[in-house]
């Protein structure tokens, strides 16, 4: 477990090699009754099982080991360290945000560095800088200067252009400002990390007890939960803040959006923070989205909140990258916590196969959300 404050970036440690299964990415609790013993929740977990199917192959994947930061480091899945040299095509879709980018250009350049034998002052020497600054860029936490990774690649013996070009442009991309860089002046820089994340991931698992999750809110939703989440903030800051969660919801409309699995306690949503109209838009916006968009959304019933209260509201990132693990992300009232150790993301992960398994199935999310915008349920 890490605590992310202001001013650091997140720390991370191994993440869990999935499983070649059955089941892709999703496993349930060792004691756990049999795929063809579950009952009210079996529809539920044979959605989970082809969202992850369909989506995540787990048979290519590499375990990363971040240490010390965002420091990434392969591992094949027989548990050997990569050898030789291999440029990675990261990030081509064009989705990746900065945040990302630099994570994944640092740990090829660490890798490089490492296979060449090269000692971090050594390489700080080539580019005028100390051993604290290749540190710093290794793991991602610095812009890069064209210049510098020019020299760096040059120093570990990468010369064929068909191998500097891939990683020089990459520098370029990672270079470039993030949208949500012209908020920092609200945004506390642990979240800004998430927005980074959040931007580049390919899927993400959302676990709410509280609100509607973020990615689905109406702007006048929004507008009310912001409010009552920032109660002496002023109306120009709420707008502000209003304006980030709707560029943020923008990659739901991607031409490649990100796989989107919520899990909502169906208290959120009768929880009334905004007036009977702004509820009934929220309620109708669910119901589109589960009937247009590639999302999946889940409803905890009242008799199954106590389990779904355990945890809090959390978030589970999966990304396309191959050298990036997974990462549960927990916000707090002045920080963060993103979590990437082995046991930590088992418990967390089956946590939600728990929940999917006893929440009202995919199907059935449409006929609840009707109920309720009715007043029948």
């Amino acid at each position: 477990m890490r605590r992310i404050r202001p001013g650091r970036g997140p720390r991370a440690a191994r993440p869990p090699l999935c499983p070649n299964t059955a089941l892709p990415g999703l496993r349930l609790p060792d004691d756990a009754p049999s795929f063809g013993a579950f009952t009210e929740g079996e529809d539920s977990y044979r959605a989970a099982h082809q969202y992850y199917c369909r989506h995540h192959s787990v048979h290519s994947r590499c375990a990363v080991e971040w240490r010390a930061g965002v420091d990434v480091k392969a591992v094949q899945p027989d548990g050997n360290p990569e050898s030789g040299r291999r440029v990675h095509d990261f990030g081509q879709n064009g989705e990746s945000g900065p945040t990302v980018l630099r994570i994944l250009l640092g740990g090829q350049l660490r890798r490089l560095r490492e296979s060449r034998g090269i000692a971090p002052k050594d390489a700080g020497e080539a580019i005028r800088a100390s051993a604290s600054k290749i540190s710093r860029l290794e793991l991602g936490r610095v812009g890069f200067k064209k210049r510098d990774v020019a020299d760096l690649l040059t120093l570990y013996g990468v010369i064929a252009a068909e191998e500097r070009e891939p990683l020089l442009e990459l520098a370029e991309r990672a270079n470039r400002p993030g949208w949500w860089q012209s908020y920092s002046d609200i945004l506390p820089p642990w979240f800004e990390v998430y927005i980074g994340l959040e931007e580049a991931a390919s899927a993400l698992r959302v676990h709410e007890t509280r609100f509607v999750p973020e990615l689905l809110q109406t702007e006048e939703y929004a507008r009310a939960a912001l409010g009552l989440g920032h109660p002496m903030a002023s109306a120009t800051e709420i707008e502000r803040r209003v304006n980030v969660l709707m560029r943020r919801q923008r990659i739901l409309r991607r031409d490649a959006p990100p796989l989107l699995w919520a899990l909502v306690d169906e208290a959120a949503l009768r929880r009334p923070i905004a007036d009977r109209e702004v509820m009934r838009a929220q309620l109708a916006a669910l119901l589109d989205a589960v009937r247009t968009q590639d999302v999946t959304l889940q409803i905890v019933p009242p008799a199954r909140s106590a389990m779904a209260a355990m945890a809090g509201p959390f978030s589970l990132l999966r990304f396309a990258e191959p050298s990036l693990p997974d990462v549960v992300y927990m916000e707090q009232l002045t920080s963060a916590l993103y979590l990437d150790k082995a046991a930590d993301l088992s418990v967390y992960k089956r946590h939600l196969d728990r929940l999917s398994v006893n929440a009202s199935p995919p199907a059935a999310t449409g006929d609840l959300l009707t109920a309720l915008l009715d007043g029948s349920h």
